[in-house]
């Protein structure tokens, strides 16, 4: 018995990308998954309650990434899903094609990121500014549901 060999998989600790959230503790401003995708709450109607129904909240939201308008209705005391929204500033260090060099400010780099494909004129804003020769050009990266991309940018210096 004390001889078998047992194989031990790895694996992450479990965090979620998500929080569940009652759908009436939603907030104008904050976030909510939609149809499976990352959404800004852009605005919440609520509409009163029936003769046996629940108040219902009729959620307007943008996807965070494409900029896509999506809409949800729920009941304000069902449970929905929260993302967990991280946003980081990077310095541009290289351009090649589409893909980006990045360093943060502890000197760790990141190679695994395009220029953004949303909004349509950041790609060429940012492609611009870094060929004019400026100094530092930082992007701001938002992470999401195991997604990662640029949401803007600026000049330092």
């Amino acid at each position: 018995m004390a001889d078998e060999d047992y194989a031990i998989e790895t694996t992450d600790a479990g965090a979620s990308a998500t929080i569940p959230m009652e759908a009436g503790q939603i907030k104008k401003g904050g976030f909510m998954m939609i149809k499976g995708k990352p959404c800004k709450v852009l605005s919440i109607s609520v509409s009163k309650t029936g003769k046996h129904g629940h108040a219902k909240c009729n959620f307007t939201a943008v996807d965070i990434f494409t900029g896509k308008k999506l809409e949800d209705m729920i009941p304000s005391s069902h449970g929905t899903t929260v993302p967990i929204v991280n946003r980081s500033d990077w310095e541009i260090i290289d351009i090649e094609g589409e893909e980006l060099t990045l360093m943060d400010e502890g000197g760790n780099q990141k190679t695994d990121l395009n220029l953004p494909s949303y909004p349509d004129t950041m790609a060429e804003e940012i492609r611009s500014a870094w060929n004019g020769g400026e100094n530092s050009v930082i992007v701001t990266v938002q992470a999401a549901v195991g997604i990662e991309q640029v949401v803007a940018w600026k000049k330092e210096g």
